[in-house]
């Protein structure tokens, strides 16, 4: 069952986007450190908001660099699983990040392809998340390249 599917079944119900975070978390237990909330998924398009609560802190009491990189993984990863057909996989390659303001409030990332990039073609598939705080000003930009091949015949 692909993680689309998973999250539309889910949708149907109350608390669907809630149920699908945590079941998110439970597949990929590292991401539950920042306690992701799925908003919005559909092919290219992914938004995660992330609560600003002490653990992830950073020591002048603002989000943790390191937790908004694990946010934009988690919404580039969660798009680009969304997006691939069935015949490709993907894994993460390489990430530039910009850290553009002091992330003090709740945070949203918006996970999109860049350029038109295709998921159905093998190669580089780059991933742009932009983050924006409850105030909307972007605090944060990362562009996060995706490998898309075909998976090996069964």
């Amino acid at each position: 069952m692909n993680t689309l599917h998973i999250w539309q079944t889910c949708q149907r119900y109350p608390l669907g986007s809630w149920l699908f975070s945590r079941l998110f978390c439970l597949k990929a237990p590292y991401f539950g450190s920042i306690r992701p909330r799925f908003v919005q998924l559909a092919p290219e398009l992914c938004e995660v908001h992330l609560k600003k609560r002490r653990a992830v802190h950073n020591h002048i009491g603002t989000v943790h660099a390191i937790a908004i990189c694990n946010l934009a993984e988690a919404a580039a990863g969660t798009m680009t699983d969304a997006t691939v057909p069935k015949s490709h996989r993907w894994i993460p390659k390489g990430m530039t990040v910009e850290y553009q303001k002091k992330a003090g409030t709740d945070l949203k990332a918006i996970a999109r392809p860049m350029n038109g990039a295709k998921a159905d073609e093998p190669g580089d598939y780059p991933v742009e998340v932009l983050v924006t705080d409850t105030n909307g000003d972007q605090v944060f930009r990362a562009v996060i390249s995706m490998w898309i091949s075909e998976r090996p015949a069964a």
